[in-house]
């Protein structure tokens, strides 16, 4: 893995930096100056390149502009005073990853460099050259339909649309249909769009002309541009904003957009290949997702099992995540114990197959020893899987993001499942519900995804109501007492959260 490059006139911002990537096992390069690191450019690349935005000589803003031109793919974070708004809007049209507002947390810089480092790693395993995508693993009956599907699309040009929950594998697939297309030799460009803003969002897509808004200092090609006779993957489309699906539809319909600012019409010959894990017939029926597009998108569609539905491949996937993970950090490969195998199967997963990957990338740095036993897993995994046998836990759906089905145990806390009477404290920690909650907002924050309040409080709301409900055996006046909310209130949100079996008394 190559280092991480910090580039920064202020010596103190770059021995914090230095001290603290180190303290997590990361090379670093320093660079006093944006002239320095473009000259190291010349001979060598960073894996994450994180660079102030204002030093003297070359602003931050045109090394973010020189690497993107050299090396699109590279990751930079770019770090910010927190009052300038216009630098960190044009950080994003430059095509940053993300950015830092002075004064930063070092803890949360740090995460976010990570975020940066796995982004990079990932990109650099299925893009040094189509013939070395690596291929989709899996030998489940659901998984065969799969390939069936990949393969009978092998010479198609066809839009494709993928659903499948998230960390299912949807973008592996789409890389899959363009790796066997007649496009295989020209660009495969990815988009995530819940994970940019919407204000920058049509400039991601589109490219926009110089001086089309504030910090828009020369044209910039968006993704279709990049795409160029290649393969263009929209992934989570169901998020993108109305008024945006309107332009995407039109670039569908007719094969011409504008970039923004722009006049004149510029042709894109491009496939596309969107995926979601909403439920995109509902989003019509709601309003949030036109129905036109809908169609447009939906000529050939592709479902993507969950781990849950494929537990046979998960032996087979913990074996290459472990070789994958311990290549990339140089260092022996784990092997599993049989025990270890079987309760990595019984697992419910909820992030599917980017979970399985994540914990054996965790397993491959943590876990003592070479050989792997139970005990050596984490421990919110053990403690949660135990949990339903003592019949001191309860299960609530918190799934990777909207319309996920996955089911993670919460267990009771000892003096709660001894006494039973005490509900004033919840349980906190590491070990309880509300710990458990926590490390499922930050994998989701980790992830980028958005609306992670309002998706964690819609599942939140949608348990307690529907526990209530089976309390009082439907009724809802009964429920609502219970909770501490009104009629209205409860019969509100059971209409909002689609649930059922409520009753009037």
């Amino acid at each position: 893995m190559k280092p991480i490059w910090i580039v920064d006139d202020d010596a103190s911002i770059r021995w914090v930096l230095e001290k603290a990537l180190a303290r997590e096992n990361l090379a670093t390069r320093s660079f006093a100056s944006g002239r320095e690191a473009l000259a190291a450019f010349e001979t060598d690349t960073p894996q994450v390149l994180v660079s102030d935005i204002r030093m003297p000589g070359e602003s931050g803003l045109d090394l973010l502009a020189a690497v993107k031109e050299r090396h699109p793919g590279l990751p930079v974070i770019v770090i910010t005073a927190f009052s300038d708004l216009d630098s960190a809007v044009a950080s994003f049209q430059g095509g940053a990853f993300e950015y830092l507002a002075k004064p930063f947390d070092i803890d949360k810089a740090v995460a976010l460099i990570r975020r940066a480092l796995e982004e990079s790693l990932r990109d650099a395993s299925v893009d040094i050259a189509p013939g070395e995508t690596p291929e989709i693993l899996g030998q489940a009956p659901a998984m065969q339909e799969v390939f069936r599907a990949i393969g009978r699309l092998s010479q198609s040009n066809v839009t494709v649309l993928i659903t499948g929950e998230s960390g299912s594998g949807k973008e592996l697939v789409a890389r899959a249909l363009h790796k066997h297309s007649p496009r295989a030799q020209q660009p495969f460009i990815a988009l995530n769009t819940a994970a940019i803003p919407k204000d920058l969002l049509e400039s991601e897509l589109f490219g926009h002309e110089r001086g089309a808004f504030t910090g828009a200092q020369a044209m910039r090609r968006g993704r279709f541009e990049q795409a160029e006779n290649g393969t263009l993957f929209l992934d989570e489309i169901g998020d993108m904003p109305f008024d945006l699906q309107t332009r995407l539809l039109r670039v569908l319909s007719d094969g011409h957009f504008y970039r923004v600012g722009g006049h004149q019409p510029v042709k894109a010959n491009v496939r596309v290949i969107a995926a979601t894990h909403q439920n995109l017939e509902q989003r019509v029926r709601d309003g949030l997702f036109r129905e036109d597009l809908y169609h447009r998108l939906n000529v050939i569609r592709l479902r993507l099992p969950s781990l849950r539905e494929r537990r046979e491949d998960i032996p087979i996937l913990v074996r290459h995540f472990l070789v994958q993970s311990a290549r990339q950090l140089g260092v022996e490969t784990k092997r599993m114990s049989e025990e270890a195998v079987r309760f990595l199967t019984g697992l419910e997963l909820p992030g599917n197959v980017r979970q399985l990957e994540n914990l054996c990338n965790w397993i491959t740095v943590m876990a003592p020893g070479q050989t792997v036993e139970v005990k050596d897993l984490p421990r919110d995994l053990t403690q949660a899987q135990a949990a339903p046998a003592g019949g001191n836990g309860f299960a609530v759906g918190l799934g990777s993001g909207v319309g996920a089905q996955g089911t993670v145990a919460f267990a009771a806390p000892p003096a709660a499942a001894a006494h039973g009477a005490d509900h004033g404290a919840p349980p906190n920690g590491a070990d309880g519900w509300i710990g458990l909650l926590e490390m499922q907002a930050a994998r989701m924050l980790s992830e980028g995804q958005v609306e992670v309040m309002d998706v964690l409080g819609r599942q939140f709301e949608s348990a307690l109501i529907r526990t209530a409900l089976k309390h009082t055996h439907g009724r809802k006046n009964d429920a609502a007492i219970r909770l501490g909310i009104g009629r209205n209130t409860i019969t509100r949100k059971i209409a909002e959260l689609g649930i059922d079996g409520a009753k009037d008394e």
